[in-house]
């Protein structure tokens, strides 16, 4: 019997994305899971990610199934953004695996209307890092046609990170 950690396969698809696809931006990547039938991808649809310096922009492209009664995006679609950020902001700039760390809390003020025809970007920084918890703040935010920004969203929360479970040697046998 192996007391080898059982390695599962990696649960992001994380790979760069041509400029071309990207709207002529260099630096992005593919932040979405390999099971797309999970809430990230199932709910969110396709998400782009990319380091600024020492912050992570992770980028939603709204669809209809995304906005409210007024046609603005739905505050529960930027929430659900808002919280996958947190994670990757983990793995874009700070330490700790995101797949199975957990948000401890999240505090969201929505101060603007969100356009369902534009991409909604959360820009996330870390406030601070400890060995278990990571702070971080940030901003969902659009731009205009002229590439003026405005906020939709500020916001700032703490995740607990966690290691990677591994099986007990009974799960490894088979029983």
């Amino acid at each position: 019997m192996s007391t080898a950690p059982n390695r599962a396969k990696v649960p992001f698809d994380f790979h760069p994305i041509d400029p071309a696809d990207a709207g002529g931006e260099e630096g992005w990547h593919s932040w979405n899971l390999v099971d797309r039938t999970r809430y990230n991808t199932a709910v969110l649809g396709e998400l782009h990610v990319r380091r600024e310096e020492e912050r992570c922009r992770l980028r939603m492209f709204p669809e209809r199934h995304h906005t409210n009664l007024g046609d603005n995006i739905h505050g529960a679609a930027t929430l659900g953004l808002i919280d996958i950020a947190l994670f990757a902001t983990m793995h874009m700039v700070g330490s700790g695996e995101a797949g199975p760390s957990v948000t401890v809390e999240l505090s969201t003020q929505f101060v603007g209307a969100g356009d369902p025809a534009r991409p909604l970007d959360a820009l996330t920084e870390i406030v601070q890092e400890t060995g278990r918890l990571m702070f971080v703040r940030g901003q969902c935010v659009q731009r205009d046609d002229a590439g003026a920004q405005w906020t939709v969203a500020s916001y700032s929360g703490i995740i607990r990170k966690m290691k990677p479970r591994t099986q007990s040697g009974a799960e490894m046998a088979g029983s």
